[in-house]
């Protein structure tokens, strides 16, 4: 009988980007010829742009102790008093990783995305067992699974922000670096903040894991529309920041 991941790739294998066997990236990708404007930086922008496309840049490496360290705090932080017996181990479906090895399922997301999951844990608690445990609203049968969505929404928000870029090219990504030259936590902050809102999404649409990758759409427009607000001097200013508790 096939498993809900399985099942679950089928479903999507039709996506043009993986992460993973399960989820599937729902970011449009352009073309070489993608001629998009550019905004212009201030140094501190450039400098703080930088230093997160340095963490972008990291990929897990389960061979490296801080790594390592950083996945036993994520076990710790998620499952308090339970013993993890190793970091390869069946007990990380517990949190929704798609094997016994976590390892596998960072390579869309890199190290950036352990640290995201790992900053909402310690910031958020609340809201980060709320989600991992599915404790709001009518849920369905089949739930998207915690960890790699966790996963998909770090590529997703690399996408939406175009942080690959050596200066942004939409008026989203560059509102977003206002917000990360005041507050070098801003991607992860935002982070949580778009997690959430994919679950409120999820249940507002009756959502079952077919319906994933449209839940992930509905998330990504919404987020870019409060994104662009007038009145949003800081991303706690943003209605969906109201979501998540401590």
């Amino acid at each position: 009988m096939a498993t809900c991941f399985e099942i679950f790739a089928e479903v999507v294998a039709g996506s043009t980007a993986w992460l993973g066997k399960g989820l599937s990236c729902v970011c449009a990708q352009g073309g070489e010829n993608d001629a998009r404007p550019s905004f212009d930086l201030t140094t501190a922008q450039e400098e703080c742009l930088e230093r997160l496309q340095n963490r972008l840049d990291a990929a897990y490496d389960s061979s490296i102790p801080v790594h390592q360290e950083a996945l036993r705090a994520l076990w710790n932080a998620a499952f308090p008093g339970q013993e993890l017996h190793g970091l390869i181990s069946d007990q990380w479906k517990e949190m929704g990783w798609q094997g016994k090895d976590p390892s596998t399922d960072f390579r869309g997301g890199g190290f950036i995305s352990l640290e995201n999951l790992l900053y909402f844990a310690r910031n958020f608690p609340k809201s980060f067992q709320s989600l991992l445990w599915k404790q709001e609203g009518d849920r369905a049968l089949w739930e998207y699974p915690f960890a790699v969505a966790g996963v998909n929404i770090t590529f997703m928000l690399i996408q939406i922000l175009d942080l690959e870029a050596v200066k942004p090219r939409t008026l989203v990504g560059a509102t977003f670096l206002k917000f990360l030259a005041v507050n070098e936590s801003a991607f992860d902050l935002l982070y949580c903040i778009a997690f959430k809102l994919m679950d409120q999404q999820w249940l507002a649409m009756r959502a079952s894991y077919m319906d994933f990758n449209a839940v992930m759409k509905a998330t990504r427009r919404e987020l870019e529309r409060e994104l662009l607000q007038e009145d949003i001097k800081r991303l706690e200013d943003l209605p969906s920041y109201c979501l998540l508790s401590q």
